[in-house]
């Protein structure tokens, strides 16, 4: 009777692991709302999250972690590390918003914000976990958020619909966000937006050489100039490289650099059918990495102010895809994801 029981036992413990092996491959998207977040693994292992914490004012995927183990963004504010910048408190992980909506800055704001100026700041609220889907290869998050003034007005409902795809070594996301005015909304012509990553150290330029940088209400922040260990190189669809991407536009943008035996790259992809294709880049070697469709004027002087307006009612939609590398990656690969992007949605 004891070698029946011991054999259920193993058979059963067997089946249960197999249950759990099988649980844990693919692309998995587990929503945990009791602590705001909802996570992305793949094949067990975590590629992003998607978070909301309190001490944020918008939602983010934080961390992004390439398929070698390698995680290409910084750490703080949630997470600082040691040896990091802690310049920018509101570059956290992956973003989207904007600095200047209706006068109401949504890209500048965190918890370091005076209490005087919190009034002319805007914050994005996580209203809904739509939907969640796991895969074999991908999977989907639907997100519903509200962009609210700080006067309390509520000015844009956001959908989001995020794709997390895995292919060979690489790792995608694919963010589609719908925003429907809620009153007449108008993204004034600014440097901050749209699309943003903050990255590692090891991604930061090493031809930094730092400086004072200003908000749209002219407050500064001060950033240092480089610091061993930086070693991104950017570089654009158009064959702009390093430090000289800032300011120019082009349908995608890839940053590259190591770190000890490993060379990461993380590129974002522009479409075709977004406003103001193709991007400029606000592309800084601190770290800032970021594709802003709504500037024009305040990056080429000699444009027109864009100054994108939605009627109550109306919609944009913004479609970006961001790629992790565990290597390098060249213009034709990259030309050829842009194509295969464009061609997935229209």
């Amino acid at each position: 009777m004891r070698s029946v029981l011991l054999c259920c036992l193993v058979a059963g413990l067997g089946l249960g692991g197999s249950l759990m092996a099988r649980a844990a491959t693919g692309v998995r998207v587990t929503p945990d709302e009791a602590h705001r977040r909802v996570d992305v693994t793949i094949d067990g292992k975590a590629f992003t999250s998607f978070v909301w914490p309190t001490s944020l004012k918008k939602p983010v995927l934080y961390p992004l972690v390439s398929s070698d183990g390698v995680t290409v963004t910084r750490g703080y504010p949630l997470e600082p590390r040691p040896g990091e910048r802690t310049d920018h408190p509101h570059h956290a992980g992956v973003w989207f918003n904007y600095g200047n909506v209706n006068g109401f800055d949504f890209w500048n704001n965190s918890d370091a914000i005076p209490e005087a100026r919190r009034d002319k700041m805007g914050t994005i609220h996580l209203e809904k976990i739509v939907s969640t889907r796991s895969g074999a290869n991908s999977g989907e998050l639907v997100t519903r958020s509200v962009w609210t003034a700080g006067d309390g007005k509520d000015l844009l409902d956001e959908t989001t619909h995020y794709v997390f795809t895995r292919r060979g070594d690489e790792r995608v996301i694919d963010r589609i966000t719908t925003l429907t005015a809620l009153d007449r909304v108008v993204f004034h012509d600014d440097k901050e937006g749209v699309l943003g990553i903050r990255v590692a150290h090891f991604l930061e330029s090493p031809t930094e050489k730092g400086g004072t940088f200003t908000d749209a209400d002219g407050h500064a922040t001060k950033v240092s100039s480089s610091v061993p260990g930086a070693t991104g190189v950017y570089l654009t669809s158009e064959g702009v490289k390093g430090d000289a991407v800032w300011s120019t536009r082009g349908r995608w943008c890839l940053l590259t650099g190591h770190t000890g035996d490993h060379v990461e790259t993380v590129a974002i992809l522009d479409h075709t059918g977004n406003p103001g294709y193709p991007t400029y880049w606000h592309a800084r070697g601190y770290g800032l990495f970021a594709a802003n469709p709504l500037g024009r004027s305040i990056f080429d002087p000699k444009a027109p102010a864009f100054n994108f307006t939605l009627e109550k009612g109306q919609t944009a939609t913004f479609r970006y895809r961001v790629v992790v590398l565990p290597r390098a990656a060249t213009a034709a690969e990259m030309n050829k994801e842009a194509e295969a992007f464009n061609g997935e949605y229209r």
